[in-house]
């Protein structure tokens, strides 16, 4: 896959990440975007290198895209934790 296609599969990740975990975000639409797209390139990278998983060539590929909602979730997560609004 391309650059795009990852880009691509970034943003529907995201957006998936998004609706399996509702609720404000620090950074809104643009952050939770950047995020999708990050949390693809990571989960994509530790399914490669760690769960011995290669990525396929494939856009619609199934681990592929686990690998990427995945990866966008805990990056989804974390970044609610280090950044999210504090309760006063």
């Amino acid at each position: 896959m391309g650059i795009i296609s990852w880009i691509v599969l970034g943003l529907l990740a995201g957006a998936t990440a998004k609706i399996l975990l509702p609720g404000r975000d620090p950074g809104g639409f643009i952050g939770t975007t950047l995020i999708g797209i990050a949390g693809a390139f990571i989960g994509g990278w530790i399914s490669a290198r760690f769960l011995d998983r290669p990525i396929a060539d494939h856009f619609f590929d199934g681990a592929t895209w686990l690998a990427a909602i995945g990866g966008s979730l805990v990056l989804l997560v974390a970044y609610r934790i280090l950044f999210g609004h504090s309760r006063r």
